[in-house]
């Protein structure tokens, strides 16, 4: 890396030990350099995502050789290049799929998870793009197989993966979308952004819900990023041959589960993660967003939806609110807010 403007030390965001959102502090870290692969960027912003609270949490640890600095996706200029960097240049504007390491002024990305702007994101709305887009194709598109005109209950409806899965699913053609979210400002914008009935769980029941708009017949597919008690009630839910995808676990594992409603149904219910995947599996998924959903978002059918930008050293208020899941859409750390 031989980039003179670039300082020896930047500033990282540290987790000084398990816990809540006080945990995160500024710190001086040696600005990292890019292997012959990678790209190095300066991160205009980072999107704040669940994994990132897990970890925070002390639940959920990097992969080996991985940077325990948090922050999975980013956007920013490319500064510095690796030997055999083909695909970009110094001075590109990007955003990446980093498994570490977004929480800081500057970032590796492999340059097969960095892809180029598409026309009309911000730099803000680009870094809430890569982690949430990506879970959400790989989780209702690819293993949980939503087809247009099918039917979906999309869990947490007013966070980051919640409001991507509903853009989505109306973009695809689903025949109705199914939200839940905690209170009626979450349930006006999960409406607007395609939602049929968003239901409000604190005073509604998610399952009574669905069989009455469906006629007792379920939904398709459930996306659920919260677990615990709902995964008895996804069961419920779900439709005959229904597919449950579990993509995150706020509420920990479930403690009982009726498992005669996933015989009786033949329902499907599986889980993944994103992080540990290669960088080549990660490549194949990014390229079916750019053939698939890029044309949605050129268009302004589809877009990140930030709800507020925090600077990088007010990351813990930033968690703060992530933790309150009053927010509606993805939350942001930026360099220059």
């Amino acid at each position: 890396m031989n980039a003179p403007n670039i300082p020896s030390q930047m500033t990282a965001i540290e987790i000084s030990r398990p816990g809540g959102p006080d945990v995160l502090v500024p710190v001086q870290r040696p600005t990292p350099r890019p292997s012959e692969r990678e790209v190095l960027i300066k991160v205009h912003a980072a999107g704040v995502n669940g994994p990132d609270v897990l970890q925070r949490k002390g639940l959920y640890a990097p992969p080996p050789g991985v940077s325990d600095i948090p922050g999975l996706e980013i956007s920013g200029e490319i500064v510095a290049l690796g030997a055999k960097v083909s695909n970009f240049a110094i001075g590109d504007k990007v955003m990446a799929l980093v498994p570490g390491g977004g929480y800081a002024q500057y970032a590796v990305a492999d340059e097969r998870t960095t892809l180029h702007l598409p026309e009309g994101l911000r730099l803000e709305e680009a870094a809430a793009l890569p982690e949430t887009f990506m879970t959400v194709w790989t989780n209702l598109f690819q293993r949980g197989q939503f087809k247009a005109g099918e039917t979906v209950l999309i869990h947490g409806g007013a966070s980051g993966i919640g409001t991507t899965a509903t853009m989505l699913a109306r973009a695809f053609g689903a025949s109705q979308i199914f939200t839940t979210v905690k209170n009626e400002e979450q349930r006006a914008a999960s409406r607007s952004l395609g939602s049929d009935h968003p239901i409000d769980y604190t005073r509604q029941d998610f399952v009574a819900e669905v069989m009455r708009e469906t006629g007792g017949r379920g939904v398709d597919v459930v996306v659920d990023i919260i677990g615990g008690d709902y995964v008895d009630r996804n069961f419920q839910a779900a439709a005959m041959n229904g597919r449950i995808v579990q993509i995150g676990l706020v509420k920990g594992p479930a403690a009982t589960v009726n498992y005669f409603q996933m015989l009786v149904k033949r329902l499907t219910h599986i889980g993944s993660t994103l992080r540990s995947r290669s960088h080549d599996e990660k490549k194949a998924i990014i390229d079916e967003l750019e053939s698939q959903v890029w044309p949605h978002v050129r268009k302004g059918e589809v877009k990140p939806l930030v709800f507020k930008v925090f600077g990088l050293t007010e990351a813990s208020a930033a968690h703060e609110l992530m933790d309150s899941g009053l927010h509606i859409g993805k939350i942001v750390l930026a360099s220059q807010p």
